[in-house]
């Protein structure tokens, strides 16, 4: 099998090898597109990832309230997030959302589809959210209350600080399934690796070093966030807590 890696030394338009690897002059070379590719991955997954916290942590938080109401609106957020397919939802905010309200037919394809995705997250977020707090012993919330604080108090100051704590390791696992499922933008046309790789390979006949170089970026990407959040993990672990050191 003969490798050939200088493929992304060469500019898209004419072919020609640069020797420097980064295109000049207004072209571009394949490592330029893929470094560019790279970008787009992780703008749609932080931004998708920062969705997914915010709107999934509240919706946890309904879901262990005592009112019955807000508990619902909990409960049907996440059934109906985390049973529908991504890549259906990707479709649904791209192709039919606009058409049903019209405001969203000047809204980028790039935002649509991080809200698709912050929002498929945010359901499985809701679940971690949620037994993050029930694992915490009930005589925690009542001593709250006991000693004067309100229920959104209690909630601030006594349980979701411990609750969070707690489920910092299963929201790593989300933040690095984000970046995976990013890969459905390419669907809708977003320029990130998946189409990067979709696009270059057949333009270069290169498929092998155009797919193996994304899965790489891939790999370096999620493996970067296991580290940060293990760092992070580390830093607010409380001693004693469920077997913590």
């Amino acid at each position: 099998m003969n490798w050939d890696w200088q493929v992304f030394c060469k500019e898209t338009t004419t072919g020609e090898v640069v020797t420097s690897c980064f295109g000049q002059g207004g072209d571009i070379t394949y490592l330029d597109w893929l470094l560019s590719a790279w970008g787009w991955t992780l703008s749609v997954a932080l931004l998708a990832l920062l969705v997914a916290l915010l709107v999934g942590a509240l919706m946890g938080i309904l879901r262990t309230v005592p009112d019955k109401r807000l508990v619902f609106i909990g409960n049907a957020w996440t059934e109906l997030f985390r049973n529908i397919p991504l890549l259906v939802q990707i479709f649904l905010w791209y192709h039919v959302l606009p058409s049903l309200f019209k405001p969203l037919q000047g809204v980028p394809s790039f935002l649509l589809v991080v809200f698709a995705l912050g929002f498929f997250t945010s359901a499985r977020v809701s679940e971690q959210v949620k037994a993050g707090i029930q694992t915490l012993p009930r005589g925690q919330r009542y001593a709250g209350l006991a000693m004067g604080l309100t229920l959104p108090q209690t909630y601030r100051y006594v349980l979701l600080p411990m609750a969070f704590r707690i489920v910092i390791p299963p929201l790593t696992s989300e933040a690095m399934n984000i970046v995976k499922n990013s890969s459905v933008a390419f669907a809708v046309s977003i320029a990130e690796l998946t189409m990067f790789a979709l696009q270059a390979g057949e333009e270069t006949s290169r498929n092998i070093e155009m797919y193996l170089a994304v899965t790489a970026l891939y790999f370096v990407s999620a493996f970067t966030i296991n580290r940060l959040a293990l760092v992070l993990e580390n830093r607010v672990r409380v001693p004693g807590l469920l077997g913590a050191k």
